[in-house]
């Protein structure tokens, strides 16, 4: 088991936008080749410019394919201008992950 967690900061006062965006434009792109997300978060303390996105994959070599469907989808790329565009996201930063003794239970 591969856990893919993402980290994005925005610029203060957009991450509404943002996230208004992407579910306009990217989630069912997104969906379709990931799957659910196990967790999609937006902070509430620390640094509230932020929200967080945990996928799972089976191995690197399933990421790998469903992130090179995911590149190759039209509208993907449509949110990916439009997200430019809008100029929210800031930073970014994915960390992949492992289990340390306990499974990662999906719903």
């Amino acid at each position: 088991m591969l856990i893919d967690h993402r980290t994005y900061s925005v610029r203060p006062g957009t991450l509404h936008k943002q996230i208004a965006l992407y579910e306009r434009y990217g989630l069912a792109p997104q969906t379709r080749h990931f799957g659910s997300p196990l967790a999609y978060l937006i902070a509430e303390t620390g640094d509230v410019n932020s929200y967080v996105h945990i996928w799972i994959y089976a191995d690197i070599v399933d990421r790998s394919r469903r992130r090179a469907a995911l590149m190759n989808d039209g509208e993907w790329q449509t949110y990916l201008e439009k997200a430019g565009e809008a100029g929210y996201v800031i930073k970014q930063e994915s960390k992949l992950m492992t289990p340390a003794f306990a499974p990662v239970k999906q719903q």
